[in-house]
């Protein structure tokens, strides 16, 4: 549904902290750090997930899925699938 990873970096591209994500959603600070802790996909109550979801979704995130398409025409980030073994990024220019 969603990870830990996804809703940091919803977080970022909203410029909003931890407390304004438990504002929106409807829940306690402690509850979002908890769900920001885990690794990877983010265990909990469905309601719980659901709320996080429809909040930041409601601010403008678009939730992108594994292999899944952008519906959306806004500015956003995505993680690629990482590299072959032994391939190395291609050095930033500046």
């Amino acid at each position: 549904m969603i990870t830990s990873h996804q809703m940091r970096a919803a977080r970022a591209l909203l410029g909003i902290d931890q407390r304004q994500l438990a504002e929106l959603a409807g829940l306690s600070v402690p509850t979002i750090q908890r769900m920001e802790a885990s690794g990877g996909q983010v265990r909990g109550v469905v309601d719980t997930l659901v709320k996080v979801v429809n909040a930041l979704e409601g601010a403008g995130i678009e939730l992108i899925g594994d292999n899944a398409p952008s519906t959306g025409a806004g500015r956003g980030v995505r993680l690629r699938e990482a590299p072959a073994a032994g391939a190395m990024p291609p050095k930033a220019q500046g």
